[in-house]
């Protein structure tokens, strides 16, 4: 006999196997998930800190995700505008300028500091000991960035600079780009560079921190003589085409990750961030237009 209980019990049951069939459907389109992630450190400090996060989402989406350290930016850029790289960890500009080159993707989660706050700044680093006071003191000093789409390590540096007045081709003696954030420290360490530019969340957390912890430097080695306004943190983003289900899992999965694997979020963030947030892409509008700026100001260039 049918009644109202037995006829929402069986609407329930279909719709439950119409869930599991579609999740069915789009494991076997995608057996496997790449995740690829920006070279901010070297590629055994990546692996190591995310190691943790791509077991927990195979366990949690029910498919592998495999973890892939690109050689540079671009290469993250160009995985996902291929559709090759699935889900993706981005700086603000690297992310903006996926956009900006047609990648069809979207920002769903952004890192947290632990006050709250969602950004970061550039800052520029000199040894501790050298003379440097102020960036007017580097004309024609070595200036060590850190990659072409690196929002604190070349695109907020160029914007400062500019607004100081200042042409770094022409101040600087030579300004090269070091591959990640550790190597440009590392470059001041050892004297190729005498500044570089870096990301530096607070007092407690940068870059040059976690290198300390790593063994890899001195925090009081170094001194910051320039500190920029707050960048917007960094976002992690997927492919817009991927199946709407499986996108609610991947965010189902980042925003429960503290309840359900905390050693594995901690491992990333070493206790120095709060669990990731939802954002969008509009979050990250006046990243394009510092994108923009920042390429009129090379197209004058040359």
């Amino acid at each position: 006999m049918l009644n109202r209980r037995t006829l929402i019990a069986a609407a329930a049951a279909v719709c439950v196997s119409a869930g599991a069939a579609a999740a069915q459907e789009w494991k076997a389109q995608y057996p496997e998930l790449t995740f690829a992630i920006i070279p901010a450190e070297n590629a055994t400090g990546v692996t190591e800190r995310f190691a943790p996060l791509m077991t927990y989402l195979s366990k949690e989406l029910g498919t592998k995700v495999t973890l892939r350290i690109a050689n540079d930016y671009a290469a993250v850029i160009e995985g996902q505008r291929a559709g090759n790289i699935h889900i993706a960890s981005y700086g603000p500009s690297s992310f903006a300028r996926a956009l900006m080159t047609g990648a069809k993707i979207d920002a769903f989660a952004i890192e947290v500091n632990t006050d709250g706050t969602k950004g970061y700044h550039s800052v520029l680093y000199v040894k501790a000991d050298s003379p440097f006071k102020s960036v007017e003191d580097l004309k024609g000093k070595n200036l060590c960035l850190v990659d072409p789409n690196s929002t604190s390590g070349n695109n907020v540096p160029r914007f400062a600079l500019n607004k100081m007045g200042l042409k770094p081709d022409e101040f600087f003696g030579k300004v090269v780009y070091a591959g990640s954030h550790e190597n440009a420290v590392i470059a001041v360490q050892q004297g190729t560079c005498d500044a570089a530019f870096n990301w530096w969340n607070d007092e407690q957390e940068s870059n040059l921190k976690r290198m300390e912890r790593k063994g890899m430097a001195k925090y009081d080695d170094f001194r910051i003589i320039f500190k920029s306004d707050q960048i917007v943190n960094s976002p992690y983003a997927y492919l817009s085409s991927l199946p709407a289900d499986l996108k609610a899992k991947i965010r189902e999965a980042f925003f429960a990750i503290q309840k359900n694997d905390p050693a594995a979020f901690d491992k990333i963030y070493e206790g120095k961030q709060n669990p990731w947030q939802p954002v969008d892409n509009e979050s990250y509008i006046s990243i394009i237009e510092l994108n923009k700026f920042v390429d009129e100001l090379r197209k004058k260039k040359s």
